[in-house]
């Protein structure tokens, strides 16, 4: 498949394992890169990924926390990109369109995983530290030990939550990426703040932290 092979080829781009195709006429410039999706030009595929993948990374790696499926998390985001980009009309909303993908590619992991009960209470100190550049230990603990109880909540929450609060979405933000109304997004907020706060109260690390937060001192 030409358009899972770019995703395979851009990824081994970055190890410096693979040709390069220049994606030149593309530069800052959607409605031409969606033109040339449609046309199948090779450049235009090679450019999306350029242009959306630190984006999509990082989406990713807020929802899922430090996670050695992130890589090929990101290529299925593109696969499915690519499978789809014909039905998109308006050029305005790729971004939009792919944090969406990202989103449930996310959402289908967390699920899949639950179903398998890969996903177990574990130990902080197996967990490994996020990648948090410049961050005082003790920020870096705390936010370890947010995605142990990240991992305790519904996938709909979790995910609410990270782009909430870690991405730093808005809620009409967030209910694009999660292809729900922001009233939807609110009431799961709702229910995912108050997980957390029980789950963080329980935590010697956290519990500290939330109490002196004024976001979550009153829950």
């Amino acid at each position: 498949m030409v358009s899972a092979g770019v995703a395979r080829s851009a990824g081994e781009r970055e190890a410096g394992q693979a040709r390069v195709v220049r994606p030149s006429c593309f530069s800052g410039d959607d409605r031409a890169l969606l033109e040339g999706l449609r046309r199948g030009d090779a450049g235009a595929f090679v450019a999306l990924y350029d242009r959306y993948a630190p984006h999509l990374r990082r989406v990713l790696a807020r929802v899922m926390g430090v996670d050695d499926e992130l890589p090929e998390l990101l290529h299925d985001t593109f696969v499915s990109a690519f499978a789809g980009f014909r039905g998109l009309r308006d050029d305005a909303c790729l971004q939009a369109w792919l944090t969406r993908i990202a989103v449930f590619t996310a959402r289908g992991c967390i699920r899949r995983r639950r179903r398998r009960r890969w996903l177990e209470f574990r130990a902080p100190e197996a967990i490994e530290d996020p990648p948090v550049s410049h961050a005082e230990p003790e920020d870096v603990q705390a936010l370890r030990r947010a995605y142990l109880a990240l991992e305790r909540l519904g996938a709909d929450e979790r995910i609410v939550f990270a782009l909430r609060y870690l991405e730093q979405m808005t809620v009409a933000e967030a209910a694009s990426a999660c292809g729900v109304s922001p009233a939807t997004v609110k009431r799961r907020l709702a229910r995912a703040e108050e997980a957390f706060s029980a789950i963080a109260r329980e935590d010697p690390v956290l519990r500290s932290w939330v109490e002196e937060s004024p976001r979550w001192r009153d829950r």
